[in-house]
This record gives structure tokens, sequence and C-alpha cells, in this order.
């Protein structure tokens, strides 16, 4: 677990600049978040609490995350408990991923008492609770009963215990000796997982660091280390020890090449070597904020519109079964020209056939040798009537393949349409994004609009970017694309959208000007970016002026055609980059 007791401790350090500050607000967001905020003389400050298992943590943020219409009922008992409350101090027990918040609040009566928020960082057992002044639990985000753990109760009105504590070592105090006798105690354990079962508050990575630094990036049991080896060991963690008393830590994310987040730490990483690159910022409440807002915002849309990506994927996969199944009759329609022949030929030579035959055998004379040709009969017809049989078989493909073509046209169209629909779903980071999709998807005639009687959801702005002075223009969603291309963009404006590949449609306001090509370049990359192929290396992107966009008659949300483009083959914006051009963003 990156966040660990070490890591928590500089959050507390960081937030300790919100004791004396006034408990403002307090919202819900999701059934496992809490976000409160505290009024400071710097401002309204708002702090994340998340006892979420897979990222359960405590730091300050400025995200805008939406909250829920209702507050949930756990939300109500903050309120009613912290309204006003003034955090006087915060306390972490040794490296303990523990932190304590103590309020001095008024109660019903007008009495001051004094109330405790515990929030516990631990995996699945993670949990934000509120203790009274006797050491009781008033609430949790998550209750525990007997019949969950036979380790812990947590229920209102139980007396409030900490979870079990092991003996490990604390990391700015233990001796060498002391580290020596507890390697010592795990001498089969890989160095790395030895060191885990040493130190209390460490993480992964961080033990990880410390071997590759030790042992050079060797793989060694903890019996196996040399003396050296120990004493690079000792040394690095000399360092950490001075870095968390100076304060001059360097908090560091790690991803791939393609910007997948990984990893965290308050130190710099260079195990990963080339295969990770790593990014480092000021704060560990800037990096958490940062790391778990990008992964989420998807993890969030993936709840609230998990019945649309389903519906989204079970479309996809029948549009594409029809479509194959349509391409297999088509193919069987190429015999048709076969049965003209046959018909001709029969009426060619209806005096050498005779009534009764199941077939005959004629010249075919369509081909340049003239050979022999059988044709199958139907004996209970005369020959005239079977030429007619065969031409009426003939044009009954010819209305076959004529239907089916236009049939797969239309299926081949359905099915990138729902590619564009599933792309502008796996972006869509609020409610309000999910709702307009929900609208277009009932439009169409995919779902039934469960809020017809209601009003239709607002519908959002485009995204608007700054580059080199230029505006530029991302739409969310199709019916949004089609809004930006056909009625807003003037005729002199840019128009830029990635070849064959869904994604939103950007467009650069030219102000009736030329555009410098630098520009165009970045709005493309933009454009990429908002795309399926944000992933990518390398991504062709079309552009053209907007006179030279139109949208078909009928055509679907999203669906337009251009001519006179050109096209440019670039590398999608990093999430770092896009941040750069949302700052100059208006």
């Amino acid at each position: 677990m990156a966040l660990d007791g070490v890591f928590l401790s500089l959050i507390k350090n960081e937030l300790s600049c919100l004791i004396g500050g006034r408990v403002d607000r307090i919202h819900q967001p999701s059934r496992e978040e809490l976000v409160i905020g505290i009024r400071t003389m710097q401002g309204v400050k708002k702090v994340l609490f998340s006892a979420d298992p897979g990222s359960a943590r405590i730091h300050l943020t400025s995200a805008e995350i939406e909250n829920p219409k209702a507050p949930p009922m756990f939300c109500m008992l903050m309120r009613k408990h912290l309204s006003s409350g003034k955090l006087t101090d915060i306390r972490q027990d040794g490296f303990e991923r523990i932190l304590c918040f103590d309020f001095e609040a008024t109660n019903e009566m007008g009495d001051k008492v004094r109330l405790t928020l515990v929030s516990e960082i631990m995996g699945r057992y993670s949990n934000i609770m509120l203790v009274n002044g006797q050491g009781k639990i008033i609430d949790s985000i998550k209750r525990v009963g007997s019949d969950h753990s036979s380790v812990r109760v947590v229920l209102p009105g139980v007396t409030y215990e900490p979870p079990p504590r092991d003996d490990r070592l604390d990391l700015c105090t233990c001796t060498f000796e002391q580290l020596k006798d507890k390697l010592g105690e795990s001498p089969k354990s890989e160095t790395s997982k030895a060191l885990l079962k040493a130190f209390e508050g460490i993480s992964p990575i961080l033990a990880r660091e410390m071997c590759f630094f030790a042992l050079r990036g060797e793989e060694k049991t903890a019996w196996e280390l040399t003396t050296d080896e120990l004493d690079r060991l000792w040394f690095f963690i000399g360092r950490l020890r001075s870095d968390l008393e100076k304060g001059e830590n360097t908090f560091t994310v790690v991803k791939t090449k393609e910007g997948v987040l990984k990893d965290f730490c308050f130190c710099p990483i260079h195990q990963y070597g080339a295969l990770m690159v790593t990014r480092e910022f000021e704060s560990p409440g800037e990096l958490l904020d940062f790391f778990y807002s990008q992964r989420d915002a998807y993890s969030r849309t993936k709840q609230k519109a998990s019945d649309l990506f389903k519906l989204i994927v079970n479309l996809t996969e029948r549009t594409k079964r029809r479509v194959e199944n349509q391409r297999l009759e088509l193919e069987q329609c190429g015999e048709r020209d076969k049965l003209r022949v046959y018909a001709d030929l029969i009426m060619a030579n209806p005096g050498s056939i005779k009534k009764g035959q199941t077939s005959c055998t004629l010249m075919n004379f369509y081909e340049q040798s003239c050979p022999e040709i059988t044709i199958p009969l139907d004996r209970r017809l005369s020959p005239i009537d079977n030429a007619q049989k065969y031409y009426k078989q003939y044009h009954k493909l010819g209305a076959a393949q004529e239907r089916l073509t236009a049939l797969i046209a239309s299926g081949e169209e359905e099915s990138k349409y729902l590619d564009s629909v599933f792309d502008a779903l796996t972006r869509a980071t609020t409610e309000a994004e999910i709702a307009e999709l929900r609208l277009e998807l009932s439009e169409q005639g995919y779902i039934r609009n469960r809020n017809s009687k209601g009003k239709p959801p607002k519908a959002l702005p485009p995204m608007e970017f700054e580059i080199q002075g230029f505006t530029v223009r991302v739409g969310r969603n199709n019916k949004q694309n089609d809004k930006l291309t056909c009625k807003t963009a003037e005729k002199t404006d840019i128009w830029l959208h990635t070849k064959d590949i869904p994604g939103s449609h950007t467009v650069i306001s030219a102000k009736g000007g030329a555009v410098p090509d630098g520009v165009i370049l970045t709005a493309a990359r933009l454009a990429a970016y908002f795309s399926k192929a944000k992933d990518s290396s390398q991504v062709g992107v079309d552009y053209a002026l907007i006179r030279h966009v139109k949208k078909p008659a009928g055509a679907r949300p999203g669906m337009v055609i251009f001519t006179n483009n050109k096209t440019v083959y670039v590398s999608p914006l990093s999430d770092e980059q896009l941040q750069e051009l949302s700052k100059g963003s208006s």
C-alpha cells in the first residue's frame, strides 16, 4: 500500500495549518468518501477522507467532486455534530496508518463537547468513525458487526479500540543493531519483504527502493546480505531520516510510458529504470489529489453508468453479428447472374427441352468456347415456365442484394455511432454528462427515457482551452459535437477530428484570421487526447475549414462529412500538458 504510515505523517504535517479552523461544509460524494471544508485565515480548505478499499486516503483537495442530490445518513449525522466545530488537534500514534482529528463542538444543549474523527487507512479494513469524549463510537461510515469480524466490532455505542498493532521498528528512531536483529527474524524472506516486516508504516515500493539502492538491483534474502550491503541500506535509511527531519522530501508518482498511474512515494524512485516515468509534486496532498482524482474519475463513472456500458457493449456485439450474417447472405446473392444465364439459355432453346425433364444440357454462348452446361429443371413445369422461374429468382436476389447492401451500410454506421457513444461515456466524469448520454440514447430509441415527465438535463457547455491566444472548444458527446460544429462555429473556424477513430469534435476559433501551424498541431494533439486513440503513440487527425464540414440529412448525432481536408500525425497530449492548457482556459 503506497499510502503508508510515513507518508501519512507527512500528510498530517501538511494538514496542521488547519488547526484552529472551523468546519464550514460537510459532503459525502460517495458511499465511502467524506469531504469536510474547514475555514481558516487563508480561506476554506477541503479535506477528503476516503475509506474505499482500493483508494483509502486523507488529503487536501481542489477537485470538484459531484455530490448526490440527497445527502446520505452518515453525512447528515456529521453535519449535526461537527457543523461549526473547531479543529483543535491532529494526532498520529507513531507511524500507524490512523489519523485522529480532534474537534471542539457544541451539542444540542449548547454545551461544549470534544469529538474525534478517526480515519483508519488500512486497505479493506479502512473506516471513518466519529467518537465522543467518552471514547464511544457515535457512528462510522462502515459498520462492522461481530458476524463480520471476530477481532473488533465497530458499531454505534461501542467503545472505540484501535486495531491490533504489530511490534515493528520506527524508521526514524531505530538503531543499526535493532535493524540487523529484526532482519534476522526473517532470514529466508526476500530482503524487501523482510524490511516490510521490520519497519512500521512503510510501503512495498519504499522497501523495494531500499533494496534497489543497497543490493544494486540484485535479489537476495535477508540472510545473504553482506556487510557492505547492510551499510548501504543503513545509509539509505539515514538519508530518508534526514529528508523527513528537514522536510525535503521528493513526492514522486510512477507511471507507465503510456501515462497509466502505478504508484507513488515520498522519495525519488529509480528501481524501474527506463520501464517507467516519474513526475514530482511539491506536496503530499497535491500528489494524492492528482493520483486518485485521475484514477477515481473513471471508476466513479463506471459505477454510475455501468448499465449504459453493458447496454452499449451488447448493442455493439449484436450489430456486428447482424452485419456479419448479412454479408454472408450477400455473398450468396453473387450467384444471381448464373440464374439469368440459365433462364436465357432455356429461352433460346425451348424446342430442345421437353416437359418432365429434370435437367437439360445446353451450349453456354455467354462464354467464348461455348462449353456445355447442365441446367436443373422442375419436371412439373414447361421450358418457358422454368425460364420464368429462374428470371423470378434472379430479380428476387437482385432486390435482396440491393436491400442487404443498404442494411450492411446502415449497420456499419450504427456500429460507428455506438463506438462514439462508448468513447464519450469512458470520458464522462460527471452525472450531468452521463445524463446527456442517456438522453441521446433515449432519443435514438435504444433505451426508454425514465425521466420523460421531468425536465431534461441541463446542457453542459463544451470544454474550452487556450492555445497561443486562440480559443479551442472540444465537444463532450455527439449532440454537443453537432451543436459545436454545425451551429456555434463560424465558417472560417478550423474543425479537427481523429482520422477514422471515434472522438470529440475540436474547433479552433479563428476569428476570421489565419491560424498558425503550431496552434493547429497542438489542437490536433488535443483532439487525439479526447478520442479512443488517447493511449496511442501516433494518431492521424483530419482538419478542415468549418465551411467544408456538412451534416447529411438524417445522419446520426455526431456524424458529418467533410472535404478539402488535410491530415497530420501527432502524439496525444499527456495529462500534464492538458493541465497546462486547462490553466489558460476560460
